[in-house]
């Protein structure tokens, strides 16, 4: 899948070759932090059913198939801005398997708004953004957060789109079987932006 051709910019400065997990196998979080501690990095994938891995009460045992695009790499390394756009949502997410910190991004894509969560963060890089700041594509929004303040995970990056104005800076990461066909509608394929990071 080929990103549109406009200004886009790295999410993260990914190094050639991350490794592909298939979390339809088996979630190992043990695997992923003995990777990060090498320096290594992964890819998590869209559209994937995740079965074992969201056990936090508020998946209710039935939210396991993921809408974003995760990007697994040692805390402290910078995110970026893929688009010129607008901060609209910032807010942090500390319970058990939730986002942390995360902040949501207003952008125009093909004439049509378009609004980007970014998951996982550190706290820190809330301070330093504020509803209704202009980011440009390529510029640093934030940096990954650590287990103690992105919801007990590995460190990552979850990035999502969505068609739809979420409202707060939160989306669904994981939706059920039964809102899976509109959820790929509100919620498409990040790699049309980000291209095809696997």
């Amino acid at each position: 899948m080929k990103p549109e051709k406009t200004a886009v910019r790295p999410v993260m400065n990914i190094p050639e070759s991350p490794e592909i997990f298939d979390f339809t196998k088996e979630y190992d979080p043990g695997a992923i932090n003995r990777l990060i501690k090498r320096g290594g990095w992964g890819i998590g994938r869209y559209n994937e059913k995740r079965r074992g891995m969201y056990v936090a009460p508020q998946y209710q045992n039935r939210r396991y198939i993921h809408m974003g695009i995760d990007i697994w790499a040692p805390a402290g390394e910078p995110v970026y801005a893929v688009l010129d756009g607008e901060v609209v949502y910032t807010g942090n997410h500390p319970q058990e398997g939730n986002y942390g910190a995360a902040i949501v991004l207003k952008h125009q894509w093909k004439n049509k708004a378009l609004f980007a969560l970014y998951g996982h963060l550190s706290t820190s890089s809330l301070e330093k953004l504020n509803t209704g700041d202009e980011i440009r594509a390529g510029e640093q929004a934030a940096v990954l957060g650590d287990e103690t303040e992105n919801g007990n995970w590995p460190p990552h990056l979850h990035y999502q789109i969505s068609r739809v104005d979420p409202g707060e800076a939160d989306m669904p990461g994981v939706v059920s079987e039964d809102e899976l066909e509109e959820a790929l509608k509100i919620y498409p394929d990040p790699r049309m932006i980000i291209g095809p990071v696997y």
